[in-house]
């Protein structure tokens, strides 16, 4: 396993990136193939199919264990907290071609305000051109959304949102500047904040397959640190 930290735009807010994660990858895609069809996402935006990881599930919950086990040195180091607590895991695959996406899926987006919340991304499939964007809003120069400027930002946005890119995001648009982005490889992880404005690199010509085995499969835990 490689270790390296990066820091984009003017918040430098660190972003972990952990390569030749597991060194178990066909087995992990293995496994979310076992569990699949993934049902589609209801209470979200994102593009396609969320299959939630459970206690309830041993296999699926193993690797959800396996991975945040592996992950407590880096998140204790690079993040600064002492702890933290598991709020959510979830085997994902976009599914959503650019032309069906709706206008809130074509903008980068954040998952919470609080500065805690951390997104850790496993890669799991070989995706040329695809990765993760991070961005500065031009109007407000916000990158981390938090609760004293979640109300600002928001007010703006609804004002742009008429006018969102067309298809999936993939650089700097007239709203949203590109600071950075993580290339999508193979069994690499990354962890950041969750109110970090960030964006899934998806290419025009991917392949949106349901099939785990075929599609972008990608491991999404949330983690909160104390």
């Amino acid at each position: 396993m490689k270790s390296q930290v990066l820091t984009f735009g003017q918040s430098q807010a660190p972003i972990l990136i952990l390569d030749d994660f597991s060194g178990a990858l066909q087995e992990i895609r293995a496994l979310g193939k076992s569990l699949a069809p993934f049902p589609a996402e209801r209470t979200t935006r994102y593009p396609g199919l969320r299959r939630l990881l459970l206690p309830s599930d041993p296999a699926g919950f193993g690797y959800v264990a396996r991975t945040v086990e592996a992950c407590v040195p880096f998140i204790g180091e690079v993040f600064g907290f002492k702890g933290f607590s598991l709020q959510e895991a979830s085997f994902s695959m976009v599914t959503t071609a650019p032309e069906s996406l709706l206008s809130g899926q074509k903008a980068p987006h954040f998952d919470q305000t609080h500065p805690g919340y951390l997104a850790v991304l496993h890669y799991l499939s070989d995706t040329p051109g695809s990765g993760t964007a991070f961005y500065r809003h031009r109007a407000t120069g916000i990158e981390q959304v938090t609760e004293g400027n979640r109300d600002a930002y928001s007010a703006i946005r609804q004002s742009e949102t008429e006018q969102a890119t067309h298809g999936y995001m993939s650089g700097s648009t007239s709203f949203f500047e590109r600071t950075g982005f993580i290339e999508g490889v193979a069994d690499r992880l990354i962890i950041y904040q969750g109110n970090l404005l960030h964006s899934g690199i998806i290419p025009e010509d991917m392949v949106f397959s349901e099939d785990p085995l075929i599609g972008r499969l990608t491991g999404n835990i949330f983690v909160r640190g104390q």
